[in-house]
């Protein structure tokens, strides 16, 4: 019962801590553009749209996208927090166009401008399979990132198929 007592208590009533804070780099109006490329023998398809991050008070962000995936109109709904017991960052992301719930785990690279979030999720290829992914998170300025997405393919190398470029929006 003690553990338990001690880990709530660990886990409620948190003080932000600095890898809280770089999560409100994100908080803003960001308009994007996509380039994936799904299949080697298809040419990539080109998206825009828009994101609102907001923060859930100072230690989670949620980030609605709102434009074209797979040629039709989505909606996307990203989490992002960290966990100081794991310390690691963890969060999910869902979509309109799809069923599954991805829970992200990743780490912030020392120079504070790079976070690589690992997730477990449908095989895009073979239908029935699970494949491991990575989106990396970078930030080339205050009000420029980049999203890239991999995935890790049979022959144990990862498989970049998408970049989207986000830029905030001024007011």
């Amino acid at each position: 019962m003690e553990t338990t007592q001690t880990q709530q208590e660990s886990t409620m009533n948190v003080k932000p801590q600095q890898e809280h804070q770089w999560l409100q780099k994100l908080v803003g109006e960001w308009t994007y553009e996509t380039e994936a490329k799904m299949k080697s023998d298809q040419p990539p398809e080109k998206a825009t749209g828009t994101e609102s991050v907001r923060s859930l008070g100072e230690l989670w962000v949620l980030a609605e996208g709102q434009g074209e995936m797979c040629g039709s109109h989505a909606t996307t709904l990203m989490t992002l927090g960290y966990d100081p017991q794991k310390q690691r960052y963890v969060g999910t992301w869902i979509g309109s166009m799809m069923t599954y719930l991805w829970l992200y785990d990743g780490e912030l690279e020392s120079d504070k401008k790079v976070l690589t979030l690992n997730s477990d999720g449908p095989a895009m290829i073979d239908d029935g399979k699970m494949a491991k992914y990575k989106d990396v998170i970078e930030f080339k300025s205050d009000d420029h990132r980049v999203l890239t997405s991999h995935v890790l393919a049979d022959d144990g190398h990862w498989h970049h198929f998408m970049t989207a470029n986000y830029r905030r929006q001024q007011a």
